[in-house]
């Protein structure tokens, strides 16, 4: 009678195999979103080759934010070409707060940097970078760190600092005015009229006048004497 003899390795599965499935366990969950099909596909498969990523899907624009919600991704991966990608991004993480959005495709330029980073993004990829650049990208995001040329840190630290003197004083959060606005504004509450406003900073009144309409515009308020009550308030 022939007995059929069950091996370790067919009782506990193979031990490459159970090493592979739980290394794809522990892989992040990527959602790439881009509006050319081919570009996206394409960057599916090399992904899922190069193992690290876990690609749950891959889909455009118009569909992103469903998909994000439907998936759950620790990741999505966002074209730079996108002409709407980083409004794509605050909407995704509007939803999605927790999720890491990582540009692929990023133009190198300041511009290009810092609105990337106002936008969310925990992580980016030039246009020149490689599949693995953008899998070391991921892993680095996931962790909470952006690895960055000193001139890209340069960048992000002169950006903070301009934020940081548009931060209002005396209630240590964003003011709702630039640096101009609130010079004239303060000037305004020491009962200066528009000319001499003018005449100290050395602008033109038109300037002046228009400057006055969008703090009153900004601050929600239709008279001059409110802007005194929300400085000291």
């Amino acid at each position: 009678m022939n007995q059929m003899i069950e091996t370790g390795e067919a009782a506990h599965g193979s031990p490459g195999r159970d090493t592979a499935v739980s290394r794809a366990e522990t892989w992040p969950r990527v959602l790439i979103i881009s509006d050319v099909r081919l570009y996206r596909e394409g960057l599916a498969l090399s992904l899922a080759r190069g193992g690290a990523l876990e690609v749950v899907g891959a889909t455009s624009s118009a569909d992103a934010i469903e998909s994000t919600e439907a998936l759950c991704p620790d990741a999505v991966l966002l074209d730079g070409s996108l002409p709407n990608g980083l409004a794509l991004s605050r909407a995704i993480l509007r939803g999605a707060p927790s999720t890491r959005i990582v540009g692929f495709g990023i133009d190198g330029d300041e511009h290009g940097v810092l609105a990337c980073a106002e936008a969310g993004l925990s992580a980016f990829v030039w246009r020149e970078g490689t599949t693995a650049e953008l899998a070391a990208a991921v892993g680095h995001a996931m962790r909470g760190e952006l690895p960055c040329s000193p001139r890209i840190a340069g960048m992000l630290f002169n950006r903070l600092g301009c934020l940081a003197g548009d931060r209002d004083p005396a209630r240590g959060e964003p003011s709702l005015l630039t640096r101009r606005e609130q010079q004239i504004a303060e000037l305004i509450a020491q009962g200066l009229s528009n000319k001499e406003v003018a005449m100290q900073l050395r602008i033109g009144a038109a300037t002046v006048k228009n400057h006055v309409h969008n703090i009153l515009e900004k601050l929600k308020i239709k008279r001059r004497a409110a802007i005194t009550a929300y400085l000291r308030g």
